[in-house]
């Protein structure tokens, strides 16, 4: 073999599997086209032989004997009557009259088993390949008979006989390819899952089965793997049918599809009108990506679709709703990290479940009883009102500064708060009282002082405004620009969150996945749905410690155009400490004052009992017995059973005159 001859022979061996597989490339995108053509003809085939039964054939074949009888009696009583009209000219002799009447008898009986053996020819019909044939013969016949008597041989291939032969190889061709088993190709790198899926919603397979499951008249696009998922489109025809129709039918799409129960699917509008978009959530462009933990300058949250990074929307009133187990308190400690972190940021928590309260002590001022809050609202009321009297004439926020930071107010589980505060409590007096005042001043909170930097953050498990159960201030909800929507507990408890009922909450996984609104971007809102970094009580722990709000440590760095209210704290005389004993006790303004430092500081300054602390201090009687045991769990206070509490030297305080 030449040179020439085997790089002909390599290039012929090189093309074959080429041309092999254009040409099944091309049969398998024909197939679609002629697949409801041989789906109807299939259908018409089944339904036909399911009514070839040997019932409806001895019906036909009875209806075939008489009908055949009632034509040989019709003939013989017409010829009777013919006779009897030449035997005699009188049109009334009894003869004609006779006759007459059995042949209009006779015709009546053959028509009544003509119709009886078309009833039994429909009940028991040829077969579709019968038909066919019976067809096409009934055209070829006439037609090659005319091609030959009225043309030449030249004249042949124009004349009906060809096109009939044409006609029979276009049906024949049509019904292969439309029952052609069309193989669908799916790229690498898709899951099981992902390849069962694209291959069901593959047009070749989705019109074959797509009458049977309620979806006539509809036809997928090809289907295609995003970062969201399966994408397909769907054309969708005949009168009624839309994209929000095919919505309605989702449960008949998840049959044919043969999806996972938990497996989320949307249906929305296509590029047109008369198309629709299905999207499998298969995958999540948050795949990958670690979002336990939080560092500064992590995220907060990532777009489920687009993979975008989301920030904390810091400086805005945010509401946040989620049920039982949907994340909601592992999803917001990030920001609530966030909101302590920086030196011109603060942090106050109001949690009567005090769980948050215990985490976020070391980072964060805490009222967990309602006498707390109701002192705490005090100081932020005063905060937000000399704010304001500040503010420059032409601005409309304040600018934050170490001085004045961003105080970030976040209430955990308002529902609880809302139900503990209308409660009524009886006092020292022996009066009832409520603390419906504390709500009445986070509504002042949350209507007012934006502007002064005093943002407030509402969580609820609940998110309705009405009934004993509910978790949500409609003032306080009136306010809220950003809402954070987990999975919620019903599709009313989702439109309240966002107004409106197409934001579908109620359907999100659990835990950590959430539909965010954000009031400032008007109709350009985020859609996608979202995964939230989370952290766990250890890991808050973990973080360090920041500074504490309080209104006397926020003024101990006003310039002095603002003095401090609070003087600088000193040692106090043996003699002195004797007249005053109910003296309050302050903390240095140099150091963060807590709750814990209060405590600490009134027994070093001379408090040798809860009841003493409670009056130095002014801190609530169970918080400083929580306190105090945490502290003498710790090592940080010891009890002598002679001399009361003392602080050990691990403090640095011990030996401090009283």
């Amino acid at each position: 073999m030449d040179v020439q001859e085997a790089w002909l022979t390599k290039t012929v061996a090189t093309k074959a599997p080429a041309v092999l597989a254009a040409g099944t490339n091309t049969l398998d995108s024909l197939s679609p086209v002629f697949t409801p053509f041989a789906a109807r003809w299939d259908a018409e085939a089944d339904r036909r032989m399911k009514l070839r039964t040997p019932e409806n054939l001895k019906a036909l074949m009875d209806a075939q004997r008489a009908h055949t009888s009632a034509r040989a009696t019709a003939a013989t009583a017409k010829s009777q009557r013919t006779a009897a009209r030449a035997a005699s000219k009188n049109p009334l002799s009894s003869a004609r009259r006779a006759a007459a009447t059995a042949d209009k008898a006779a015709r009546s009986h053959r028509s009544s088993a003509r119709a009886s053996l078309k009833t039994a020819r429909v009940n028991y019909p040829a077969t579709m390949t019968n038909l066919a044939v019976r067809a096409h013969a009934a055209h070829v016949l006439p037609a090659g008979v005319a091609s030959w008597a009225l043309s030449t041989p030249a004249d042949w291939a124009t004349w009906p006989a060809s096109l009939s032969v044409a006609l029979v190889a276009v049906n024949s061709a049509a019904l292969w390819l439309g029952r052609r088993n069309v193989k669908v190709e799916v790229e690498d790198g898709v899951s099981a899952e992902e390849r069962r899926l694209m291959e069901r919603l593959d047009p070749s397979y989705w019109v074959q089965h797509a009458d049977e499951n309620g979806l006539e008249r509809t036809l997928t696009e090809r289907p295609e793997v995003t970062a969201a998922g399966v994408v397909c489109g769907v054309r969708l025809d005949g009168k009624g049918r839309s994209w929000k129709w095919l919505a309605g039918e989702a449960d008949a799409v998840r049959r044919l599809l043969g999806m996972k129960t938990g497996t989320r699917m949307e249906i929305a509008a296509g590029s047109h009108g008369d198309r629709a978009t299905i999207t499998i959530r298969t995958r999540s462009a948050a795949d990958g990506i670690d979002l336990k933990g939080w560092r500064p300058g992590d995220c907060w949250a990532v777009d489920t679709i687009t993979g975008e990074l989301l920030r904390v929307p810091l400086g805005k009133r945010m509401l946040v709703a989620g049920t039982s187990g949907a994340g909601k308190s592992y999803s917001a400690r990030p920001l609530l990290a966030e909101a302590s972190e920086h030196a011109d940021h603060r942090l106050v928590i109001f949690d009567r479940k005090y769980i948050e309260a215990r985490t976020w002590e070391h980072r964060a001022r805490t009222a967990v009883e309602l006498d707390e809050m109701r002192e705490l609202c005090d100081e932020l009321e005063a905060e937000g009102e000399e704010r304001l009297k500040d503010l420059p004439r032409g601005k409309d926020v304040i600018d934050i500064s170490p001085q004045r930071p961003r105080i970030t107010v976040f209430v955990d589980e308002g529902g609880e708060l809302l139900s503990d505060a209308k409660t009524k409590y009886e006092d020292g007096d022996g009066k009832k009282r409520d603390y419906l005042d504390v709500i009445e001043r986070l509504r002042t909170i949350a209507r007012k002082y934006r502007a002064a930097e005093i943002i407030l953050v509402w969580a609820t498990q609940k998110p309705t405004m009405s009934g004993d159960g509910h978790g949500l201030d409609s003032q306080i909800a009136g306010q809220m620009s950003v809402k954070l929507g987990l999975a919620v507990a019903s599709q009313t408890d989702a439109q309240t969150v966002f107004g409106r009922s197409d934001w579908p909450a109620h359907d999100l996984p659990m835990p950590g996945y959430a539909l965010l609104f954000d009031q400032d971007k008007g109709p350009a809102q985020r859609r996608n749905p979202i995964k939230l970094r989370f952290m766990d009580a250890q890991q808050v722990i973990a973080l360090p410690a920041r500074p504490i709000w309080s209104r006397s440590t926020a003024t101990a760095g006003v310039p002095a155009a603002q003095p401090a209210e609070r003087p600088a704290l000193r040692l106090l005389k043996d003699e002195a400490a004797a007249t005053a004993p109910a003296a309050k006790v302050e903390a240095s303004p140099a150091a963060p004052v807590t709750n814990r430092t209060r405590v600490l500081d009134a027994v070093a300054y001379g408090a040798r009992t809860n009841a003493d602390i409670v009056t130095r201090t002014g801190i609530n009687k169970g918080t400083v017995s929580k306190l105090v045991k945490a502290l003498t769990e710790s090592g940080e206070l010891v009890k002598d059973p002679a001399n009361g509490l003392k602080v050990t030297g691990a403090t640095g305080t011990e030996g401090v005159s009283a």
